[in-house]
């Protein structure tokens, strides 16, 4: 065995919580090699060694089984408490996926449809205008209010073709209307945040710009109001209960879980922001991004999703509804524009909550991976691979939002690299 798969006794049997027990295998096509593991384990200690990012936990799950779990550095930088398996994590936009996953629960039975229009849940977007920003883009306010040629609908939600945005995306225009709304003021639950969402203009037509913002969290409140339960109650009876995510949840309170929390580095002012954030408003259960969980239970998670929506036995969802979740909803013939902010990336199309990999993209070596796979990150620097053809699942989590674009890209193709030796996009 690889001296890099060597772990402690207490590790292993937190590993063995991920694995798929009876699961039938083919022979793997494709291993990482020792030499590669260990190249991956280098580069994040180099990054802990640097100081560009406090610490770090890795996971790589092939065949339902894990072949490479190791810590880096600490989840405290002040205390050099060390990163451990049952570290917490902000995962931020990796709620997301799961999110979506409970929505489409609801669709399978029949509690929800893809065509619901969000007025049905909310009377104000019976009303919705869209903002036209004018000619002179940004450098003027102007916008023209307009109706939207059809109702955004749930489909809107999942794969952000609502035409609801954020602050810190699009037009000039448009972010500050936005800011004009002040949406996070004061205390707030998913009630009261989905009605400010509700008041304000549509930023295109639905269902005709692919554009990142507080759909998931729409999508959130309408969970609560068809289950007549909140998000978190909700995603712990169906999701984390049944898939013993025992450590995933919106709000670490209890002293044990706060003393397992990740800390990020003291100058990563975004997320430092962010969590005083989150401590001042602890009633909102954002389905967009709040959630916090450890890197074995959200592969318990992906895992069911690679298992094409069941694990140990049971089934959460449909294979009709995994399709529509890992099948690429935006791509050519969807009528769904993409400009600067569409975040999947090159070679990325987008389903229910998931970018999947449609095509090599353009750059030249293209990036690693396998027409097919699934991935989505967060601005907390985490980041989860669902790659059915290699039949993985590889995590990264991380807290640093400010050396993340340079460390998520480098993961990819140091992941990738283990497994076959050049870069071309497997087919």
């Amino acid at each position: 065995m690889p001296a890099i798969l060597r772990v402690s006794l207490a590790t292993m049997l937190l590993m063995a919580g991920i694995g798929v027990p009876g699961r039938v295998q083919a022979e793997p096509k494709l291993t990482p090699s020792a030499a590669g593991l260990e190249t991956l384990s280098e580069f994040f200690d180099g990054e802990v060694a640097r100081g560009k990012i406090a610490g770090a936990v890795v996971l790589i799950q092939q065949h339902g089984s894990p072949i490479y779990l190791k810590c880096f550095g600490n989840r405290d930088p002040v205390t050099k408490t060390p990163m451990t398996p049952d570290t917490i994590f902000a995962i931020h936009s990796m709620t997301k996926p799961i999110t979506s996953s409970a929505a489409m629960m609801l669709i399978d039975e029949g509690k929800l449809s893809l065509t619901d229009p969000l007025s049905k849940y909310f009377p104000e977007f019976a009303a919705a205008k869209v903002a036209v920003v004018s000619e002179a883009g940004d450098r003027t306010p102007g916008v023209t209010l307009t109706l939207p040629n059809r109702a955004p609908n749930i489909e809107d939600l999942l794969r952000h073709t609502s035409g609801i945005s954020n602050g810190y995306i699009g037009a000039k225009a448009t972010r500050e209307i936005y800011e004009a709304a002040r949406i996070y003021d004061g205390q707030f639950d998913n009630r009261i945040f989905a009605e400010r969402i509700a008041r304000l203009p549509l930023v295109a037509q639905p269902g005709t710009l692919w554009r990142y913002g507080h759909s998931t969290d729409v999508l959130g409140r309408i969970i609560e109001i068809v289950s007549g339960k909140s998000l978190y109650q909700f995603l712990k009876l169906r999701i984390f209960d049944p898939l013993g995510m025992s450590s995933t949840m919106f709000n670490p309170k209890d002293g044990t879980e706060q003393q397992r929390v990740a800390k990020p580095l003291s100058d990563d002012a975004f997320l430092q922001t962010i969590e005083r954030e989150r401590l001042a408003n602890p009633d909102w259960e954002s389905g967009g991004g709040g959630l916090f969980s450890t890197i074995t239970d959200y592969a318990r998670f992906a895992q069911m999703l690679l298992d094409r929506g069941q694990l140990d036995g049971r089934r959460y969802l449909s294979e009709t509804a995994v399709r529509q979740m890992t099948s690429d909803h935006v791509g050519p013939g969807s009528g769904v524009a993409r400009d600067y902010f569409y975040f999947p990336g090159d070679g990325f199309g987008f389903g229910y909550g998931l970018a999947v990999r449609t095509d090599p993209g353009h750059a030249k070596p293209p990036p690693p991976g396998s027409l097919g796979e699934l991935k989505w990150d967060s601005s907390a620097g985490t980041y989860v691979g669902i790659d059915p053809k290699l039949d993985m699942i590889y995590i990264l989590m991380e807290q640093t939002d400010r050396e993340r674009g340079r460390i998520i890209p480098a993961f990819r193709q140091l992941v990738y690299d283990a497994f076959k030796p050049d870069d071309k996009v497997m087919p």
